[in-house]
């Protein structure tokens, strides 16, 4: 019994290890992104970043010998984990071109309230008063951070708002997903998603393409690292320890985003940002604690 309890300690502290840098990775890649976007136009630096991922991706699939493609590819949930992908990619790297690295990464924070609030209305899983009561709690955060109505509001906030509900739509999408598709060949379809949503953007907004000098070709290569080897340390996370033992350790991407947007953009943290986020962060690991109360009640 205490071998078991020494094993599962072990194992979460890894997990939180793993979370801790992945988070670590999704910040730099926001970074990496949004020194590139200053210059290039948006619907390129997606392209060429989903190009990359995918390129990442699809050679992990072929050395591991799991299939690129199976029919499950294109069943119901995964065309609308793909659309969900597209909104939440394309809006979320609009707002990091636009607003302080600090802003968008705080309201990201949100995803885990928007995904609790959707299993409870879309898969009838059952949310007491409780967690719904955290749920507007952390909301409310969301809307001191962009203090609508204020001279401070800008309407550019609204584009990370969309974003954190693509990636919210995505991530149930992903929960109803045929369990045969791999977390390797999820990245990949994930990351040829953003190439649709560059694409479809460059269209729109008709911007020719320009070619990268070496910074910016750096800037482009740094994000795709950063990015496939985030997603592989968060998988790698979720598979290490107990879920709620790691899970809480995804809002350190805060502290990262918002210190390498003060250290490298200039950023300044109002007080309004310190609320918000606080606001969020209790009611997500607020929601966190009691569901894992229920599961062990049941």
């Amino acid at each position: 019994m205490t071998y078991h309890i020494a094993t599962d300690r072990k194992a979460n502290l890894a997990g939180s290890f793993w979370m801790i840098a992945a988070m670590a990775m999704f910040a730099i890649e926001d970074a990496f992104i949004k020194g590139a976007s200053e210059v290039l136009p948006v619907g390129q630096v997606l392209v060429v970043f989903g190009f990359g991922g995918a390129l990442a991706f699809a050679c992990i699939a072929l050395v591991s010998r799991q299939p690129l493609y199976n029919p499950d590819v294109v069943s119901r949930p995964m065309l609308a984990r793909v659309v969900f992908e597209i909104t939440g990619r394309l809006f979320y790297v609009l707002a990091l071109s636009l607003i302080p690295l600090s802003a968008a990464t705080v309201i990201l924070q949100a995803t885990p309230l928007v995904v609790v609030a959707g299993a409870a209305l879309v898969f009838g899983e059952t949310v007491g008063w409780r967690r719904w009561t955290a749920i507007f709690v952390g909301l409310a955060g969301v809307v001191i951070i962009i203090q609508p109505g204020t001279e401070s509001f800008s309407l550019l906030s609204i584009l990370a708002i969309l974003g954190m509900l693509g990636f919210a739509g995505r991530d149930l999408a992903s929960r109803a997903a045929p369990a045969g598709l791999s977390t390797t060949v999820l990245g990949l379809y994930g990351f040829l998603s953003i190439v649709v949503a560059g694409g479809v953007y460059a269209a729109w907004q008709g911007a020719p393409f320009v070619m990268p000098n070496g910074e910016l070709s750096l800037l482009l290569l740094g994000a795709i690292v950063a990015g496939v080897a985030a997603y592989s340390c968060l998988m790698r996370a979720m598979r290490t320890g107990e879920v709620s033992a790691v899970t809480p350790f995804r809002y350190t991407r805060l502290l990262f985003g918002i210190a390498l947007g003060m250290v490298l953009f200039g950023e300044q943290l109002s007080l309004a940002m310190v609320v918000g986020s606080s606001l969020i962060v209790v009611s997500g690991l607020f929601i966190l604690w009691r569901g894992r109360e229920a599961r062990v009640a049941t």
